[in-house]
């Protein structure tokens, strides 16, 4: 028996893999072969090659994204992304408008459905658990590339009935949670937000296409109307590491 045979299946496919990168097979941004593919060329369970990568990924090699698969990372880091907290009134989606400032095509994928609040949403929206709430799920992309995070609520007692209580459907669709606001005679103005630094869970880094506990800015958000008081949306953010944040304004003479 040799010295290989003493080697897991898992850590034998990611060297394998390792090589082939090495070699220059698989380009950064080249797509790996799927778990499928490692069950047909190698015998073992999906598991194993899930293990594979997983090694890959901690190594910094490869970077897993949600539903498309495992690809070679680049060696070049991308460009650095700046946040700031609100944009002018009417220029739509933040993020968008954030992005595009930067040369960056911004779009996102989303999923709206009504729930119930729970102890923790009820009390950030400052309404009773179990109220009915619209809760927005998104996953913003620079480029095309998956960079941010975010998990919205707002309560159906201020936008249930109307045009905006879905926030990615109708004919205000996608225009931000302030313009949306407007639409409704409520003045949200700057939201409030808590950050802070931790690292990404697995499914994070994943949505992400990160290393998995790379660390992550998360950030709690909520915005209230400016005459009562009262708060009309509340979020959890969570911005990938190309991203930094910007707060104040610079004066112009």
């Amino acid at each position: 028996m040799s010295d290989g045979d003493d080697v897991s299946p898992y850590l034998r496919i990611a060297d394998g893999l390792r090589t082939r990168i090495a070699a220059g097979e698989f380009q950064p941004g080249d797509r790996l072969p799927s778990l499928a593919d490692l069950r047909r060329e190698h015998g073992y369970s999906t598991a194993v090659g899930q293990s594979a990568y997983r090694v890959l990924e901690q190594d910094g090699l490869v970077v897993a994204r949600q539903g498309r698969g495992y690809f070679v990372r680049s060696p070049e880091p991308p460009p650095v992304l700046v946040r700031r907290q609100r944009v002018a009134p009417g220029e739509g989606s933040p993020t968008e408008a954030t992005l595009a400032r930067q040369g960056v095509a911004g779009t996102w994928r989303h999923e709206s459905q009504p729930r119930a609040a729970d102890d923790r949403i009820a009390a950030r929206l400052e309404i009773r658990p179990g109220d009915p709430v619209m809760h927005t799920s998104y996953v913003y992309l620079a480029d095309g590339e998956p960079t941010q995070l975010a998990e919205s609520w707002e309560p159906m007692a201020v936008t249930g009935g109307s045009l905006v209580v879905l926030p990615e459907a109708g004919p205000h669709a996608g225009i931000g949670v302030a313009d949306r606001m407007a639409l409704l005679g409520i003045e949200v103005g700057v939201p409030v937000e808590r950050v802070s630094a931790r690292a990404a869970t697995r499914a994070e880094a994943q949505a992400l296409g990160v290393t998995p506990a790379v660390p992550v800015m998360a950030i709690e958000r909520t915005y209230y109307d400016q005459a009562t008081g009262r708060p009309v949306e509340t979020a959890d953010i969570v911005l990938g590491p190309r991203w930094v944040a910007e707060y104040g304004r610079r004066p112009r003479p």
